[in-house]
């Protein structure tokens, strides 16, 4: 039997200052994703929840709550940026276009950084800018993520627990 594994992200020495992911899928917010994010994170602001009050703003209408958009930007970029990482954190983050219900969000990373770990030799740290933008292309969010990655080889690319080729099944060839 032979297991085909899937994409299991980059390494550090996948990295290279001045690449450019474009990030392939995109994320239609709901009001109910607003709306649920909003009660879920504590966001007492009315203008995540609350239609008629929201009316009245400059915007005319409930706005996405920016965490959201930070959360779902984030998430796009998980698969070309940190699937093997470790985040360690954000920086420079802009608002730079409000987002609404029925918004479609797409995004790309860029690198901007990417250098040995000073003290662990066998990760490295990897600096992205990340750019979200609407259907329209209009960029909604920018900012800065710095993760942690392992180097090629020192992390596993092991199928989970119970799959047929996994760790048990290499035990019993073993024995």
């Amino acid at each position: 039997m032979t297991i085909k594994t899937g994409w299991q992200g980059r390494f550090f020495e996948d990295f290279a200052v001045g690449d450019v992911y474009p990030h392939p899928l995109g994320r239609t917010l709901t009001d109910a994703d607003n709306i649920w994010f909003t009660l879920l994170t504590t966001n007492s602001n009315p203008v995540h929840f609350d239609q008629p009050r929201a009316a009245r703003t400059e915007f005319g209408r409930m706005l996405v709550d920016s965490t959201l958009t930070l959360a779902v930007v984030t998430g796009l970029s998980v698969a070309d940026v940190s699937q093997n990482a470790i985040n360690l954190g954000w920086e420079e983050v802009r608002l730079t276009h409000p987002v609404f219900a029925g918004d479609t969000l797409r995004a790309f990373s860029t690198v901007i950084e990417a250098r040995p770990s000073r003290s662990r030799p066998f990760m490295g740290i990897v600096k992205v800018r990340t750019t979200g933008v609407n259907q329209d292309g209009t960029t909604v969010i920018e900012f800065e993520r710095t993760v942690m990655v392992p180097r090629r080889g020192r992390q596993s690319a092991e199928p989970f627990p119970g799959m047929p080729g996994g760790s048990e099944a290499r035990e019993q060839e073993e024995q």
